[in-house]
């Protein structure tokens, strides 16, 4: 009897499509190339889409260049928005405060009430006005048509906006699906010293199927996928601090990677897995970030179910596709902007139809000469998060039927917690795993 309920517990399978192909830099090169090339790629992208909605949106009004502005005269003007900010961190002002006794002050938000916003094209850039544009919302990459006329002072006083909105998507088969779940994962952290390798252990049992009864098994035998996003080891400071290390210290650097590829063997074992690269990882620190070397994980890579993956990172899984990153683009967000949520600023990375708006401002990227990588051309059906606070969800609607699951995930090391998906319906719920004994 146990070999026949053994034989029952098979996996579900799915098949699996990479749409990383965008995100991979094939040779790098630094050879002075500029980042304005990546902003014009970007303006001239956004500005011919926005331009084909322009007919729905004000067809009446004429459209102009900053340069061709004239005072009072009503028009569009397309551009990429510059935030000005008060705060906003200066490599000088940096310098010279180290140099000084005042303390260096690092605020988590660098909004201030007395930051505005400019819009800038080919022919100049002018300063805008109005309350249609909350600085509180908009960053600076966002490319966006507005509607309004020049003030006596030189000034652009705005009075509609126009984004490009969410993107089209593709529609689903409407054959009737069965479940299938795919499990994520961040933030674990192997080699911080609060980590607790138990909770690994666990996590892993679970998802190969060695926890629980015959139900609980069944149900892990219906997970198809595991996406580990980002910050998967932690190695110490102090470690890195530049000097030749001892054969003990170069030991002690290597023990987070050893204990991550014995884990993920274990799993690959069981079933597919995507690994992406986050800010704590040894992987370029520039976005797109590149796959993790495959010799970092002896083990797993012998299993062809293994998957180094870029971030961001784009797949398909029975035709549904998903679209994440490990969190640098939302983290640099929250620093210069505000919204009631994490799930908020998602929500605004699709409409804006870019991953990665405040790159290369304040957040590094490679110095892409001919396209801009984080443009989102086609909507997904997940679009997740790593390495945040805390586990949200919620289903994003689209005016042309766009349905999309929002998802922020923890970190794993500090909440114990997984976020689990089901294909089916879309419908996902937070696993925690936890260690404490109660007394």
């Amino acid at each position: 009897m146990e070999v026949d309920s053994q034989e029952q517990l098979q996996r579900k399978q799915s098949t699996y499509l990479s749409l990383d192909e965008n995100f991979e830099i094939q040779k790098e090169v630094y050879r002075g190339q500029q980042y304005s090339q990546i902003y014009f790629a970007r303006l001239h992208m956004m500005r011919t889409l926005l331009y084909s909605l322009v007919p729905n949106w004000k067809s009446h009004l004429p459209v102009c260049t900053v340069l061709e502005l004239k005072e009072g005269k009503e028009c569009i003007i397309f551009g990429t928005l510059y935030k000005h900010m008060k705060l906003k961190p200066c490599i000088l002002d940096e310098y010279s405060k180290e140099r000084s006794v005042a303390p260096l002050i690092k605020p988590h938000n660098f909004m201030h009430q007395d930051d505005y916003l400019v819009l800038e094209d080919e022919s100049g850039r002018v300063k805008l006005g109005g309350t249609k544009l909350s600085t509180s919302v908009y960053v600076t990459g966002v490319v966006v048509a507005l509607h309004g006329k020049e003030t006596s002072a030189g000034a652009f006083f705005v009075e509609d906006v126009l984004e490009a909105g969410l993107p089209p998507q593709i529609k689903r088969p409407l054959k009737s699906r069965e479940d299938k779940y795919v499990v994520f994962v961040s933030g674990l952290s192997i080699g911080r010293s609060s980590s607790n390798p138990l909770q690994f252990q666990l996590l892993v049992d679970h998802i190969t199927g060695h926890l629980g009864d015959e139900e609980e098994q069944g149900l892990a035998a219906e997970i198809v996928h595991l996406v580990i996003v980002g910050n998967s080891v932690e190695i110490s400071r102090g470690l890195l601090n530049g000097q030749n290390l001892a054969s003990k210290d170069q030991s002690r650097l290597c023990e987070p990677f050893k204990e991550l590829d014995i884990l993920l063997t274990q799993i690959a074992a069981s079933l597919p897995l995507d690994i992406m690269p986050g800010s704590s990882d040894p992987a370029n620190f520039a976005l797109p970030q590149q796959p993790l070397n495959r010799c970092l994980f002896p083990g797993s890579t012998t299993y062809n179910t293994f998957r180094s993956c870029t971030n961001p990172h784009c797949f398909e899984l029975d035709s549904i596709r998903f679209l994440g990153t490990s969190g640098q683009n939302i983290d640099d967000l929250t620093k210069y902007s505000e919204a009631k949520d994490k799930l908020d600023f998602l929500e605004r990375t699709l409409r804006w139809r870019h991953l990665a708006p405040t790159a290369p401002n304040t957040l590094g990227c490679y110095p892409f000469t001919d396209r801009d990588p984080f443009l989102i051309d086609s909507c997904p059906d997940v679009y997740f998060v790593g390495n945040q606070e805390k586990y949200e969800t919620c289903l994003l609607k689209g005016l042309e039927g766009q349905l999309v699951r929002l998802i922020c995930i923890p970190r794993f090391c500090e909440t114990g917690v997984a976020v689990v998906l089901n294909m089916r319906n879309l419908e996902c719920h937070a696993l925690t795993f936890g260690t404490q004994i109660s007394s």
